[in-house]
């Protein structure tokens, strides 16, 4: 764990457990995911490797294996980026998408941030269901960009002129 990283944390649900610890991660499984997907098709094991080392990094367990993972990338005070958020398709259909968002989410180290964001072009349910919503002036590609913005308490963070 690198200095100022937030502690490991760990649920249980079932037989599944979702955990922060790196040293459980399975870079075979997450790489070989990752490679095959569409967002990083053909992407290198060592960019992998660099990715989730700079990253708050949540993995899914069951079976004894690992079946899931999502990485986040935050300064921890305001802002942070959901990334490679995959469950494998055997363990799809019971939830545990849902429930890894619920824990990325309501990881302690990430409370009060005042903005999130992702990009995505096939789970919008998934992460409308976590409170997120699209853009209004989406980018160029495919996907659409989301966002969670936490707090009113913050006042407003869009530039004057900027759509809502």
């Amino acid at each position: 764990m690198k200095a100022g990283e937030p502690q490991i944390t760990e649920h249980r649900k079932d037989k599944f457990v979702i955990s922060t610890d790196k040293e459980r991660l399975d870079l075979d499984v997450v790489h070989g995911f990752l490679t095959e997907c569409y967002w990083a098709k053909g992407i290198p094991r060592d960019v992998v490797a660099r990715s989730i080392d700079n990253s708050l990094c949540f993995g899914v367990y069951g079976d004894g294996k690992q079946v899931g993972f999502a990485r986040v990338i935050s300064d921890y005070a305001t802002y942070a980026y959901l990334g490679d958020v995959f469950v494998l398709e055997s363990y799809r259909g019971q939830g545990l998408g849902k429930w890894l968002m619920e824990c990325v989410l309501g990881h302690p180290g990430l409370q009060g941030l005042r903005r999130w964001s992702l990009v995505t072009a096939d789970a919008h349910r998934l992460y409308s269901q976590a409170g997120f919503t699209p853009l209004k002036t989406p980018g160029t590609r495919r996907s659409t960009a989301m966002t969670k913005i936490s707090g009113a308490e913050h006042g407003s963070f869009y530039p004057r002129g900027w759509p809502r």
